[in-house]
């Protein structure tokens, strides 16, 4: 069954997180940082991923755009920076300048595992008076937890964020979380076209398995749900297009797009039992328009229960589609999970 549809997160302990030993990565302690900079009332600046050209990598902006570009802090973008917002959520974000779908839309998938979220995203920081400018997110990287600092300087293009943007203007969770896996990359231009697969592992350190759609065995939707119920991500991607343009086709389908699938469930018809899989869009918006769609007929055949349960008819990248049109648009799925007790089965 799908996960109901609500955030996840709001204050509490990351006691789930005390088991794990974090190596720091490039030598930072987030710890030491945060006391030095609270003690000395200054912000702290990375010199390791400085706020500098260099960061942003090559190929990635044009000129125009570099020569334009500012490096600000959540304070002086807004008055009230906050770190998260009523939770964590799916719904927060909305992809920008950067080519990196396959990396949010593992962030979509992790949203409803609060035991991932709270380990990605430490809950030992807040922005608030003389916070130190210093923040730590923690990833899985070649067989260890690496906990990795970083300034809380983002890059700018007339006071607006250039990449990973939040729909609520004064949380930063999102952007945060970016340039913290652009610096173990090396660049945000190093983000730029990926595998969702990776950024899967990256957040879990699980394992993974790959299926190919076209070649997809008739018991894959129970495969789905069974992993859903076993609180494992899921993402997938659609075969890419004539170009290298992320082309939107008239049935509302992203050629060469990572997703996130968020759930699975079945719907009754007077006819028949439907499977259907639902579908998260990184870019927040732009959806399937065809069968079992938000404004599909096709939903007043179910009962009002099921639409009351399923059917929300919102512009926010989320959309229903059945099993037999998920596995002709879409190429591949990845299924990650921190026990291989379920991909063992």
């Amino acid at each position: 069954m799908a996960p109901a549809r609500k955030k996840r997160r709001t204050n509490g302990s990351a006691a789930s997180s005390s088991s794990f030993t974090f190596v720091k990565f490039q030598s930072q302690d987030f710890e030491k940082l945060q006391q030095k900079y609270t003690n000395t009332k200054e912000k702290f600046i990375d010199e390791k991923f400085p706020p500098q050209k260099r960061s942003i990598g090559s190929g990635l902006l044009s000129k125009k755009q570099m020569d334009k570009l500012v490096w600000m802090r959540p304070s002086e973008l807004v008055e009230d920076p906050r770190l998260v917002v009523d939770g964590e959520s799916r719904f927060d974000f909305a992809q920008g300048e950067l080519g990196n779908c396959w990396f949010l839309a593992a962030i979509g998938a992790i949203t409803f595992q609060k035991e991932i979220m709270d380990k990605i995203v430490p809950v030992d920081q807040a922005f608030g008076p003389g916070y130190p400018g210093v923040f730590h997110f923690r990833f899985w990287k070649a067989g260890k937890w690496i906990d990795v600092v970083i300034d809380d300087k983002l890059p700018t293009i007339d006071g607006e964020l250039i990449f990973l943007d939040c729909k609520t203007r004064n949380e930063f969770w999102p952007a945060l979380l970016e340039k913290a896996y652009a610096k173990v990359c090396g660049s945000y231009a190093a983000l730029h076209g990926g595998f969702i697969s990776d950024a899967l592992k990256a957040f879990t350190g699980g394992v993974h398995k790959f299926f190919s759609l076209g070649e997809a065995p008739d018991i894959l939707w129970d495969l789905m749900d069974k992993a859903a119920r076993c609180g494992a991500l899921m993402g997938c991607g659609t075969p890419p297009g004539p170009t290298s343009a992320n082309t939107v086709l008239p049935n509302g389908i992203v050629q060469g797009h990572a997703y996130t699938v968020t759930g699975v469930t079945k719907v009754k018809t007077p006819n028949k039992e439907v499977k259907l899989v639902r579908i998260f869009n990184p870019w927040g918006e732009g959806e399937w328009n065809q069968n079992w769609s938000d404004k599909s007929s096709l939903w007043k055949q179910v009962s009002e229960e099921d639409r009351k349960r399923w059917l929300d008819n919102k512009n926010d990248g989320e959309f229903w589609m059945s099993m037999k049109d998920f596995c002709k648009y879409y190429s591949d799925l990845d299924i990650c999970c921190i026990s291989s007790t379920f991909l063992d089965e």
